[in-house]
């Protein structure tokens, strides 16, 4: 029991060190695509937090952000997080389908208010403002 317990220890401390070294070299990055996608899932999350408190958000918004959230911050995954380049794209595709669920229900201001990252790579995400019906 004990090995096991060492053994879970060592796994979650490489993982942690992983992430850590990923953030690090993230924030190295030159400005530009690969800056934006390293910064999507952290900027989502916080995203998350946000709107799930703020009372302009519809439920059934806060329930598909509150889902995507708990996707990301899940350790189950569709592709391996481990995997480089693609490891964290189910994570980012269910983001961004519950970010533009959210956006044609929860005012355009809101999402932006909430978002700590550049507003043109929400825009891009979210499509044009008009043309959009009301829910």
């Amino acid at each position: 029991m004990r090995s096991w317990l060492v053994g879970l220890a060592i796994a979650a401390g490489c993982l942690i060190a992983s992430w850590a070294l990923l953030v690090l070299l993230a924030r190295r990055l030159p400005p530009g695509i690969l800056r934006d996608l390293a910064a999507f899932i952290p900027d989502c999350v916080t995203t998350v937090r946000r709107l799930r408190k703020d009372p302009r958000v519809p439920r059934r918004a806060k329930v598909a952000i509150v889902v995507a959230g708990l996707w990301v911050a899940s350790p189950i995954d569709l592709i391996p997080e481990f995997l480089p380049v693609i490891g964290p794209l189910d994570d980012i595709v269910v983001v961004a389908l519950a970010l533009r669920y959210a956006g044609r229900r929860v005012p355009r201001e809101v999402l932006l208010g909430a978002w700590p990252g550049d507003p043109k790579l929400l825009e891009r995400l979210l499509g044009k403002a008009e043309g959009r019906g009301s829910d």
